[in-house]
């Protein structure tokens, strides 16, 4: 059976950005919020974040929003699934 290739789940290009990203905020001059009025930019998480999210405004190929996701998973139709009860 042959395998299916991997799909990369974010693009080169994207990761260059949240590299450039990772850069500024070693050198500490990466800020957060709307033109760098959010204040110094305190973690790694944060730093990728803002990078992946201004790879998602130039129209790279990133991945949805983890909070997005979860909430478009909820609204598919759920099965239920009855059990029938076994008496011992």
């Amino acid at each position: 059976m042959a395998r299916k290739a991997k799909k990369r789940r974010y693009s080169r290009s994207a990761g260059s950005d949240v590299e450039s990203e990772m850069r500024r905020y070693k050198k500490g001059t990466a800020k957060s919020g709307p033109g760098g009025r959010g204040g110094r930019v305190k973690s790694r998480k944060q730093a990728i974040a803002i990078g992946l999210s201004k790879a998602r405004k130039k129209g790279k190929k990133v991945p949805k929003k983890a909070s997005k996701r979860k909430a478009s998973k909820k609204k598919t139709s759920k099965k239920t699934s009855k059990r029938k009860s076994v008496k011992r």
